[in-house]
């Protein structure tokens, strides 16, 4: 392992990946190809070197592909149930919770957030907002929404994994849902550092990021 002799404890990185993938259109989102390897494959590949462990959330029934260094658990049937289920697998004392969505992922930003989670106890990579916003109603350009200080949560995202858990239990107990595990942790009142993160850190979501997907794949592993 390298990379995080700067921390105490064991790592481990949680992916929830038991989503239908359904707005992409081709099955479990997770197992889908860019340039022969899954989307899931890349993540892994870059997470395993830096982590103790990698645990993987997968669809009742399937099982990881052969040569992925990570272990699989059935997942829930949201993204937060599944969290929290690979939260009780590890007894990890750091956690990463990555999108397997988000293949290209370098190697710096998770340096960056595991140096980070030791201070407040829960860190995202995120990207200054460079897009003008606006508000829209019924279709048409309403307010024009400021942009300064606003930022884009992307993952992985970092935490003490006693803090997550306790953030996981109050949502499961009052029934709240959040888009990601750091704004559970917000909810509570607790920072959360914000780690830059990379443009190349998109998410494959609709068939028009597969196809970015694809082109930036062959940039990618022609450099890594």
């Amino acid at each position: 392992m390298t990379g995080v002799c700067f921390l105490a404890g064991r790592t481990a990185a949680l992916i929830p990946a038991a989503g239908s993938g359904t707005r992409l259109g081709r099955g479990p989102k997770a197992f889908v190809e860019v340039a022969g390897k899954s989307l899931l494959a890349r993540s892994v590949a870059t997470l395993a070197p830096l982590v103790d462990e990698v645990l993987v959330a997968l669809p009742e029934g399937l099982a990881l592909p052969e040569g992925v260094p990570a272990r699989a658990i059935p997942g829930g049937e949201t993204r937060q149930e599944s969290v929290w289920r690979l939260l009780h697998a590890t007894p990890a004392d750091v956690v990463l919770v990555h999108d397997a969505a988000r293949p290209f992922l370098p190697e710096g930003v998770v340096q960056a957030l595991l140096e980070a989670v030791p201070e407040t106890g829960a860190a995202t990579a995120a990207l200054p907002v460079a897009d003008t916003l606006v508000r829209g109603e019924r279709g048409r350009w309403a307010d024009l929404v400021p942009r300064a200080g606003l930022w884009a949560v992307q993952t992985p995202q970092g935490f003490r994994r006693e803090l997550l858990l306790r953030a996981h239990a109050a949502a499961r107990a009052e029934g709240f849902s959040a888009t990601d595990d750091a704004g559970l942790i917000a909810r509570l009142g607790f920072p959360v550092t914000l780690v830059p993160g990379d443009a190349r850190l998109f998410k494959v979501t609709t068939p028009g990021d597969l196809a970015l997907a694809q082109a930036v794949a062959a940039v990618w592993d022609a450099t890594s």
